[in-house]
């Protein structure tokens, strides 16, 4: 099941919540997820995000997926999943964040200031949200904070500037997973959705 949910924050941030319970009720788990750069044809239906659900839900956890409000630099998309976050801790006991790409890097950099996240997995990562935000530097903090991270990435990406994020994660001893595939991840979205539920079932699973 499937229902529309405002957003709010000041931003036009619409959002799709699917629902693992198909009684009507309510499970106690949802992951945020953040879609690509909105400016390149990003958004809440996206493929990659579509599947995370899909896997997500089958085994019990509910999945937010939002668009971004307008473009705002990456400044106020990070405040649009920010707020997700916020709309999803009122209303559910254990929340985790999900982004791919451009949304990827938001979901870093939110969860760096987010100590309540259960978890965060970031698929194919930027390096950079824009010119002042370092996922590298998000990923650190994340560290510093015990949030779970997974970064999720392609080998064959020439897409995006991932590199510096897997590297770090390495440094730290951040989990990452890699893909034989190029940044869009074409004909692997079933094997993403269960890379990302698989990293999301002990920390949240539970919570029904």
């Amino acid at each position: 099941m499937s229902e529309t949910v405002l957003i709010p924050g000041g931003r036009d941030v619409r959002a799709t919540l699917d629902t693992a319970a198909s009684d009507g009720s309510r499970v106690d788990a949802v992951v945020v997820a953040c879609p690509p750069h909105p400016q390149q044809g990003g958004h809440r239906g996206d493929e990659r995000l579509t599947a995370a659900s899909e896997a997500l839900t089958a085994i019990g956890i509910d999945c937010l997926r939002f668009d971004y409000g307008d473009w705002d630099e990456g400044y106020g998309e990070s405040t649009d999943a920010d707020n997700a976050v916020g709309w999803a801790v009122e209303h559910y006991g254990g929340v985790g964040l999900f982004g791919f790409s451009f949304g990827a890097t938001v979901a870093l950099v939110t969860a760096a200031s987010r100590p309540e996240l259960a978890g965060v997995c970031a698929l194919a990562p930027t390096a950079r949200l824009n010119t002042d935000v370092d996922a590298v530097a998000a990923l650190d903090a994340l560290t510093d904070l015990g949030v779970p991270v997974r970064v999720l990435y392609a080998t064959r990406d020439s897409t995006a500037d991932w590199e510096p994020v897997v590297e770090r994660a390495g440094t730290l001893g951040v989990e990452t997973a890699a893909f034989e595939s190029d940044h869009f991840f074409i004909g692997r979205s079933g094997a993403i959705g269960d890379a990302v539920a698989e990293f999301f079932e002990p920390l949240l699973g539970g919570s029904r």
